[in-house]
């Protein structure tokens, strides 16, 4: 008999952590927040028309605002009624902040990118960008500095001069009189860089996608297209390729003698800082605003304007990032133009009806991402790859191959194709050879069993002519297809080649039957 159990029922667990009461805690935020109450009180007293803060404010303020969001999540502010607007407009002012530091660096450092010109005034729409986001944070610290009255605890009451936080800086750049670095393979570095960006630019077509969206449906593109995961990660590459320039080419001697490969950097650099804005505007919607992931309490009245986030987000930051992307595409197809290294490639054939729709896109597609120039050699025929069109012109020498080889593979398995016999004979001599064909793996059937013409064994000619013609019927209905040996020779540049080489080893997409294979790592720009 199972005896019943003399354990009782655990108890409630116990705070690891003793409560702190509102009255103990204020304290504590009343002694660590003065340096952000004065920085707060500065910016609410910004005279009307200088609403962009200058960078070391917002360098001082990120410092501040972090250490006293920081001390605000230690205490689980965020979870508590009577402190959670005030961490909320801590975290708010923080991250418009950071947006201000990215919008300012951008701004002074713009002169010094080189970049491919675009339809829009990047320029202008930065500066105008910086005031309105300057004036989003000095509208935070007021409501920042209201809060504080609210809780008991005290503004500042003198607000010093603001020439200690002013930033003029002389203009120009220190002489460049360092010796250039000698480095190994600078020139495939080039290249290796240009094409992490053209793949790159394959894998964000987030931005493009983004930038044709209208205002009415920003909301609606969280979480997909748009996420702060995917907007962090993508700002992540585009600034590994930054550093990957500055470790392997800034100050070597190939960027002295090449003075375009500083384009490639400004538009890694332009696009990174602009997809950083974009991460932390999400960042916000995301955490703080949007319903079914933000904060409760901001649903009704969120401390920042959502048309003013919305805005910088799409109509700013993604919508330049594509334009800059366009123009970064373009200038790295010149650049594996000019260091292209030229080779050739011997492939075979498709295996599946040779350079139809989906192979000749397939190639032409690996050429226009690269943007170099690729031909296709068949039977001392030349073929633009770049052309889907062109490359599917090929069946025509393909087809003409096959037949050749059918002949010869007729006369090898038949004992006298020119043979003159009865229409009955001849069907049955068709059928034995196509059926011998099969069984060697040189004809392979896509249906069994054939629908065979009315007229097989009654044409014109013996054994032959009535066999070449009926497969061909065959063939040219989708019922069989002929294997043979045949290759081509595509010649371009070797980057290219790698790329094709990479597809017809998985078959150019498909297998022996014409299904869908899926493609390698190196080739996941063709899925998109």
């Amino acid at each position: 008999m199972m005896k019943e159990s003399t354990c009782s029922a655990p108890a409630a667990a116990e705070p690891l952590l003793p409560v702190i009461g509102d009255e103990q805690f204020g304290e504590l935020v009343r002694a660590r927040s003065r340096p952000l109450l004065e920085l707060a009180s500065r910016l609410r007293a910004l005279p009307a028309g200088e609403s962009s803060p200058t960078r070391p404010l917002i360098g001082r303020l990120l410092l501040e605002s972090g250490q006293m969001e920081a001390l605000l999540d230690e205490y689980g502010a965020r979870q508590n009624r009577h402190w959670s607007g005030f961490r909320a407009l801590v975290a708010a002012l923080r991250n418009f902040a950071q947006v201000g530091q990215t919008l300012a660096h951008l701004q002074t450092r713009l002169p010094a990118y080189r970049l491919m010109p675009i339809d829009r005034d990047f320029q202008a729409a930065t500066g105008e960008r910086l005031r309105i986001i300057g004036r989003v944070v000095s509208e935070l610290a007021a409501r920042l500095l209201d809060e504080t009255q609210r809780l008991g605890i005290p503004s500042p009451g003198v607000v010093p001069v603001f020439d200690d936080f002013s930033e003029r800086l002389p203009p120009g750049r220190l002489l460049r009189n360092r010796d250039d670095r000698v480095v190994g393979d600078a020139a495939g570095t080039v290249t290796q860089l240009a094409t992490e960006f053209l793949n790159l630019a394959a894998e964000s077509d987030l931005l493009s996608a983004s930038a044709r969206i209208s205002p009415a449906e920003y909301a609606a593109c969280f979480p997909d297209p748009v996420s702060e995961e995917r907007l962090r990660q993508l700002s992540f590459r585009f600034h590994n390729l930054q550093s990957l320039y500055d470790t392997h080419l800034s100050g070597t001697s190939i960027e002295t003698s090449d003075a375009d490969l500083p384009i490639l950097r400004g538009h890694a650099s332009v696009i990174f800082h602009l997809l950083e804005i974009a991460t932390d505007l999400a960042h916000y919607h995301e955490r703080h605003v949007r319903p079914r992931t933000g904060d409760d309490l901001q649903h009704g009245r969120p401390v920042v304007d959502g048309e003013t986030t919305m805005a910088t987000l799409f109509a700013y930051a993604l919508a330049f990032a594509s334009d800059f992307l366009s123009g970064g595409q373009r200038f790295c197809q010149g650049i594996l133009r000019r260091y292209a290294e030229c080779a050739s490639l011997e492939v075979p054939v498709p295996a599946y009806r040779g350079f139809h729709v989906r192979p000749s896109n397939l190639v032409a597609r690996i050429v226009a991402h690269y943007g170099g120039e690729v031909r296709m050699a068949l039977e001392g025929k030349l073929f633009d790859a770049a052309s889907p069109l062109d490359l599917f012109r090929a069946n025509e020498t393909i087809n003409a191959c096959k037949r050749r080889w059918l002949a010869a593979e007729i006369a090898r398995v038949h004992p006298d194709p020119a043979g003159q016999l009865a229409p009955a004979a001849i069907a049955e001599a068709v059928l034995a050879i196509v059926q011998r064909l099969a069984g060697e793996g040189k004809i392979v059937l896509y249906r069994q069993p054939l629908e065979l013409s009315e007229r097989i064994g009654s044409r014109e000619g013996g054994v032959l002519e009535n066999t070449v013609a009926e497969i061909a019927l065959l063939q040219a209905t989708g019922q069989l297809d002929i294997r043979t040996d045949l290759t081509v020779t595509f010649s371009g540049d070797r980057r290219v080649l790698v790329d094709v080489d990479a597809l017809a080893r998985n078959g150019y997409g498909e297998d022996a039957f014409g299904n869908n294979v899926v493609l390698p790592k190196a080739l996941s720009y063709l899925r998109r």
